[in-house]
């Protein structure tokens, strides 16, 4: 060996024990669970090693599906043996996004096989904050020159504002995160700078904004045929990448402005809303709203609308659905339901409510409408010589750190003078997953258990159900989703899958109830396989307060 090699070897220890007083550091096992970081990487993210040491390299990303795909490409890459090397956005502890340039190493064994991996990664969120505040002023995307979003907003409100009739049109490139894995930094670029291309040629004169990494916006006034040739235009146009033809597709919607929608805001959630439709269909489409989809949006649209006076003017109602105890046959809990009714929507249910509720913030005022009224009817109840508790369906939002549900239920309770042990309340297995995440939620969650209320783990069996959550977090009950009920004397399987669920949640403790019992054979077949609560139209309706008594 030459001393020159010699030289360089010896020198490696000391430009790694550099680059650590200088980036942020963190290593993981080969199945993903971070096992070391130093004091740079807690700094800028919020962590304590007690808090990260054990966690997932995934829960480092957002939730969301674009954070999701990117840990699973980088992840994929080093578990075959390849180094990664990009810009990545990461969460810190409390939620909050900021940027890195990471480096990713994987260590291989012997026989190829990945055990361990190290990131090395440079916090850049301030260059990124200040390219933003950049493109803000300018309206210009810097990579390609489009529009940004925010300059987009500008435009469209001014075709609006003129009554200018136009369409639209959202495209986002299908599986990017894949594609951008199969290519190196400098080809993602011209991957993106060739399709911008091909947008400005076919669109020409059409204002066209960059909306995210691979969507984009047109506002055209051609009609959809001219639109959906976009598509075969893609196919006779192929972006080559080092000499090969990409196999690229896009998908895309289009939405009308005034016919299907009046607003800026309105045509950026239909569009997205049409978008997930396609996800599910299967990508390689541009197609305009559906007339029900256009129902359905204008819909969510005027209960967005309207619930807030809907609320002012305690328009929402709550119904009571009761649950049989199997062992005493008698009712032992009620389930509070809000509901809406109103002249111009018709009967509005939950499933409709909520989900916008938690969007537009109305979630945290109308749960606690909901408890409030749950707990003046508990203590109706107990005045009249009746031990019955009621369930009350909560969202994770109200657990947040900036609106403590301890203190609010706490504070209802104390008001209404309501024992504790009479409120339940039932969680999804998203609640769980986030709940398992937040140490904020669980401690919430924990001292409410202690003072008696109890929790119950809705729609079980739906999700992605983990035990490791069913053993943390303080849960008492689970309820079988009545997806499973309702399939259960007609398809054998799931009669095997239901009686497993009432096995193995016994078998950690729970009370085991089963929703949307509608019959006499479904009631009498969980009877037998040992559930020990039932609840649907076959042991009663929801129904108003007044009926109960």
């Amino acid at each position: 060996m030459s001393t020159a090699n010699t030289t360089t070897i010896n020198e490696l220890p000391h430009i790694m024990d550099s680059l650590i007083q200088f980036l942020m550091v963190t290593r993981t096992d080969s199945e993903g669970l971070i096992t070391y970081t130093n004091n740079n990487f807690l700094g800028a993210s919020d962590w304590t090693p007690k808090r990260i040491l054990g966690r997932s390299f995934w829960q480092m990303f957002s939730e969301e599906k674009e954070g999701q795909t990117q840990a699973d490409a980088i992840w994929n890459r080093i578990s075959s043996g390849k180094s990664f090397f990009g810009k990545v956005e990461k969460l810190s502890r409390n939620g909050d996004p900021y940027f890195v340039k990471m480096i990713a190493i994987p260590i291989m064994d012997d026989a190829g096989i990945l055990e361990s991996a190290t990131f090395l990664e440079l916090d850049i969120t301030e260059d990124i904050e200040l390219q933003e505040k950049l493109q803000q002023i300018a309206f210009i995307d810097f990579e390609t020159g489009l529009m940004s979003r925010h300059k987009l907003e500008a435009v469209a409100n001014e075709f609006i504002n003129e009554n200018r009739h136009f369409s639209f049109v959202y495209i986002t490139i299908d599986h990017y995160y894949t594609l951008k894995d199969l290519q190196s930094n400098e080809s993602e670029s011209v991957l993106i700078r060739e399709f911008t291309n091909r947008l400005k040629r076919y669109f020409q004169g059409d204002p066209i904004a960059r909306m995210g990494v691979s969507q984009f916006v047109v506002l055209t006034g051609f009609g959809d045929w001219f639109v959906q040739g976009f598509l075969g235009f893609l196919k006779e146009q192929p972006i080559y990448l080092e000499n090969h033809s990409l196999p690229l597709s896009v998908s895309g919607s289009i939405v009308r402005y005034p016919e299907d929608q009046q607003s800026y805001t309105q045509l950026i959630k239909a569009s997205l809303a049409a978008i997930s439709n396609h996800a599910d269909q299967g990508s390689g489409k541009i197609s305009s709203l559906s007339a029900d989809s256009h129902k359905d949006l204008n819909r969510r649209f005027i209960i967005d609308k309207k619930m807030l006076t809907a609320l002012d003017h305690q328009n929402l109602q709550v119904f009571y659905q009761p649950q049989l105890d199997i062992a005493t046959d008698k009712v032992k809990v009620y389930e509070a339901l809000v509901r809406w009714e109103d002249e111009e929507l018709g009967y509005v249910n939950p499933d409709e409510l909520i989900p916008i509720a938690e969007e537009n913030g109305l979630i945290h005022a109308i749960g606690a409408y909901v408890i409030e009224e749950a707990a003046n009817l508990a203590m109706e109840l107990m005045k009249n010589d009746q031990d019955i508790s009621i369930s009350v369906n909560t969202s994770v939002r109200e657990f947040g750190d900036s609106f403590q549900m301890k203190e609010k239920l706490m504070g209802i309770l104390q008001e209404t003078k309501c024992p504790p042990d009479k409120i339940q309340l039932e969680i999804t297995e998203k609640f769980a997953f986030q709940a398992e995440q937040e140490q904020s939620i669980i401690r919430q969650m924990k001292v409410l258990k202690d003072k008696g209320i109890q929790f119950i783990l809705d729609d079980f069996g739906t999700g992605y159900a983990s035990f490791r959550y069913m053993q943390h977090l303080p849960i008492s009950k689970v309820k079988i989703d009545k997806v499973f009920v309702n399939s259960l004397l007609t398809m054998p399987k799931t009669k095997q899958l239901v009686e497993g669920m009432i096995l193995f949640g016994k078998s950690m403790g729970f009370y085991v109830i089963a929703e949307g019992v509608e019959t006499k054979e479904q009631f009498e077949l969980l009877k037998e396989m040992g559930v020990d609560a039932v609840q649907g139209y076959y042991i009663g309706a929801p129904m108003r307060r007044n009926e109960i008594f």
